[in-house]
């Protein structure tokens, strides 16, 4: 039931009855997942699923990373065996880059990101425009659910095709967007630039930096923005809300910090890897690393919620980076210098520039010519589905230091 300052009574619960419910489903979906889902069984070698009483008894089990989960799904595609539904019996079938494959349930709001659109403003019969791509990635899809769990009109937008959208939002008039926060600034400037005026009154921005330069500027056209954090295979993990003091940890996960490489906590307040448990029974994921760094916040939400709040994204505890709102790993890159066997080292330099992101490739080269430029530039293209920039350098200048992405972009 949706409340005026909060989406439901479940974001104010006391916050031990809370971890108990949270650790009691756990063992109730673990008990009827199992039988079903043999990678699960293997995390759980040993350890008997009616112990999960608390946090500390979850640090024995293997955490599961992004990397991981690409090898599990090679050997047992397409899901690596982690979800105890038929193919068949899914909504969707979603392809992420790398290439991992995320299952669909068809629950309403099956991605939890209700709650954060309507911590952001948006309401019943509200018309929003959702930018994220629908093209095989679960972002347009994990949105346009939630917004529909609140009642909103959406308008379906994907990426690219510029011209065309604002043409949708001259018209239509949303007054909420849904997308990455360069490409909100991009319309503002295309809808500014066709003489019409602004209609977006609240924005959920997710995918990309959101630095305090561009937070003003987006402000400043009298848009109430708030940011997400979401992935493919968790959906929506946490959100910002009126406080501005953090991201609130959505409701039926359990998130934990742990030292980047292990599956250990860290000490309260210290940064680490963020790592999700999410209670879903169509993909029941244990233990799932992120990638991403970030820290608990004391205390509670002045919003009233009461669930642990993440200070934000803090970088990466691995290599592989949001670019764009799409992740770029490095074994993309690798299998750009597998195509050109007479380069050298390989680096792809991440930073901002004009509050976008924007990618450069290294590459070590006794050739200069144009022509090799151009193919590497198809090819960073072809392997990362977006445009970047070609440095050639001189052999041996770039580090050996076996970084193959550097990302520069501030972290704010």
């Amino acid at each position: 039931m949706v409340t005026n300052a909060h989406y439901d009574a479940g974001e104010t619960q006391d916050p031990a009855a809370r971890e108990a419910a949270l650790f009691a489903r756990l063992r109730s979906l673990l008990e009827g997942a199992l039988s079903a889902t043999p990678a699960l069984r293997q995390q759980l070698e040993g350890i008997a699923s009616d112990s999960f009483v608390d946090r500390s008894s979850l640090q024995l089990v293997p955490v599961i990373r992004k990397g991981d989960l690409l090898t599990l799904q090679a050997e047992n595609p397409p899901f690596a065996g982690l979800t105890p539904i038929r193919p068949g019996a899914l909504k969707r079938l979603l392809v992420s880059p790398g290439p991992i494959f995320d299952p669909e349930g068809r629950g309403d709001d099956w991605w939890g990101s209700a709650r954060a659109l309507f911590a952001s403003g948006m309401r019943r019969e509200d018309v929003v425009h959702n930018a994220f791509s629908y093209h095989l990635t679960p972002g347009g899809h994990m949105m346009e659910a939630g917004a529909h769990a609140l009642g909103c009109a959406v308008i379906p937008a994907g990426v690219g095709n510029t011209e065309q959208q604002v043409e949708a939002i001259t018209v239509l008039k949303p007054t909420g967007y849904i997308g990455t926060p360069d490409f909100l600034k991009i319309l503002l400037n295309r809808i500014v630039a066709s003489g019409a005026a602004s209609p977006f009154r609240h924005a959920l921005v997710s995918g990309a930096a959101f630095p305090a330069s561009l937070q003003q500027e987006i402000a400043g056209a009298g848009i109430d923005a708030y940011q997400a954090y979401a992935t493919a295979e968790l959906g929506v993990a946490a959100y910002e809300t009126a406080a501005r003091s953090g991201l609130v940890v959505n409701e039926g996960l359990i998130v934990e910090i742990v030292r980047p490489g292990t599956g250990e906590a860290v000490a309260d307040g210290d940064v680490g890897e963020v790592v999700v448990t999410r209670l879903s029974p169509e993909y029941p994921l244990l233990r799932f690393g992120t990638g991403d760094l970030s820290r608990v916040l004391p205390g509670q939400s002045a919003c009233g919620r009461t669930n642990m709040r993440l200070a934000g994204w803090m970088g990466r505890a691995d290599q592989r980076t949001k670019v764009k709102g799409m992740f770029v790993d490095p074994a993309q890159i690798a299998a750009i210098g597998r195509k050109f066997p007479a380069l050298g080292r390989l680096r792809l330099v991440v930073s901002r520039e004009a509050e976008q992101d924007v990618m450069l490739l290294k590459a070590e080269a006794s050739s200069t010519d144009g022509e090799l430029q151009a193919e590497l530039e198809a090819a960073l293209q072809a392997a990362t589905k977006m445009r970047g920039g070609v440095e050639i350098v001189a052999p041996g200048s770039l580090p050996n230091d076996g970084k193959v992405i550097a990302d520069e972009r501030p972290v704010e």
